[in-house]
């Protein structure tokens, strides 16, 4: 007999396992979404997961975080998710630099008299 119980179930059900307890987690948080948010801010919510789904991941957390605090006042709108949105790029934007590295020595035209 395995370890993990009747023979024939073994490593091979788990992945399984793991796979039917994130879809049905999916599942739940997709389902408090709709109760949540609008029509308008559900589909806005959606084409972000399409184009950024690490950010859109956050802002789901963040939407499911403030009903559960009841911070939320009946849905919320797609005015509301903007600017929602707008308070997480924020808190997440990353600043660019671009460092110009001219060496003066190859590129220095002065010289040319």
């Amino acid at each position: 007999m395995n370890p993990q119980g009747a023979p024939g179930q073994g490593p091979s059900q788990d992945p399984q396992k793991a796979r039917e307890m994130a879809e049905k987690q999916e599942n739940a948080v997709n389902q408090m979404l709709s109760q949540i948010l609008d029509q308008a801010a559900l589909v806005r919510l959606t084409n972000l997961a399409a184009a950024k789904p690490e950010k859109a991941k956050m802002v789901e957390q963040t939407i499911i975080n403030m009903a559960r605090r009841g911070q939320l006042a009946g849905k919320m709108s797609d005015d509301a998710l903007k600017s929602l949105l707008e308070k997480v790029s924020e808190q997440t934007s990353r600043t660019t630099t671009v460092k110009f590295d001219r060496r003066r020595a190859a590129l220095d035209s002065d010289d040319d008299y």
